[in-house]
């Protein structure tokens, strides 16, 4: 199966590099900075597309800057929206599969219930409005498509809340975090080999058309950032990481102490049952992901041991 993967370089994209290899040929070119494709110009993704012809189209690119779309919103369609609508057209002319990440933001946050795929779609700013636009594009215009929502992602590669945290925890002795958000921790690592378990299931099936839709892929359970924010420190501190900061000096405060130019939602839990049941997997806990993420930067020079 010849892949194209978009957005190779982010977070999930770096991780679905190594989970997609067992899948097939997995092309990623390089970022629009070094000489690769703007994907958040039409007829650049299209030309993309067209040259390689691949079979399965992976669309981890997105724009993720959530304060900056209010200011940027044109800029945050392109890349959410618009190209979703590109690729949707391209694949649907050649037949090909697309994978494509959604986000906990399409939904307002309201109530301690996990939403399901069929919850209403309320997004409270700009990112959430650009990223259920694009799931509704890709969804009206090419039927074999897999649209998974996730949340909270983070790993070892990029920027993330686990990283920050464990810098601030390295520097100063306490820590001020939220407590009235909710959610569950993702490892991207987790998104793309689940990723890749669905699209081996796709080869089998090539014609399984019953399989597309919109499906909620994130770790089991849920915590506050608070929650995350104690176990981070509490289990870096057990792999050896010198930090200042302890899990009982991490003080939990309200989401308004800190004032955003883009509202958060505060229930972001993701009701996963579809996947599971549909693909036949399992999702750990939120915890094991935390804890290996934290053991092995642990073990590189990226934090202070």
């Amino acid at each position: 199966m010849k892949i194209l993967l978009l957005g190779g370089n982010g977070q999930v994209g770096w991780q679905l590099r190594r989970s997609l290899a067992l899948a097939g040929d997995v092309m990623a070119p390089p970022p629009r900075r070094e000489g690769g494709p703007d994907l958040a110009q039409p007829d650049s993704l299209r030309a993309t597309l067209r040259a390689v012809q691949p079979a399965l189209v992976v669309n981890a690119a997105a724009w993720t800057a959530v304060d900056r779309a209010e200011d940027e919103p044109a800029a945050a369609h392109a890349l959410n929206a618009t190209a979703c609508e590109v690729i949707a057209a391209e694949a649907s002319r050649s037949g090909a599969w697309v994978v494509h990440y959604s986000s906990d933001y399409v939904y307002d946050g309201s109530g301690d219930q996990p939403w399901t795929e069929t919850s209403p779609t309320r997004p409270l700013g700009v990112y959430g409005a650009s990223k259920l636009a694009g799931d509704q594009a890709l969804a009206a215009g090419c039927a074999r498509h897999l649209i998974l929502r996730t949340s909270w992602v983070f790993d070892t590669w990029g920027a993330n809340f686990l990283k920050t945290i464990l810098r601030a925890a390295a520097q100063r002795p306490a820590l001020t975090v939220v407590n009235d958000q909710w959610g569950a921790p993702t490892r991207a690592a987790l998104i793309a080999d689940v990723t890749a378990h669905a699209v081996m299931r796709l080869q089998r099936e090539p014609q399984a058309t019953h399989l597309a839709g919109v499906y909620h892929l994130a770790a089991q359970g849920s915590t506050s950032w608070h929650g995350y924010a104690q176990l981070a420190v509490a289990h870096a501190r057990a792999c050896g990481l010198a930090l200042q900061a302890t899990p009982a000096s991490v003080q939990a405060v309200p989401a308004a102490s800190y004032p955003t130019r883009a509202a958060r939602p505060a229930n972001s839990r993701l009701d996963t049952r579809k996947l599971r049941d549909a693909f036949g997997i399992h999702l750990p806990p939120w915890e094991d992901g935390v804890r290996a993420v934290v053991a092995e930067l642990a073990a590189t020079p990226l934090l202070p041991h």
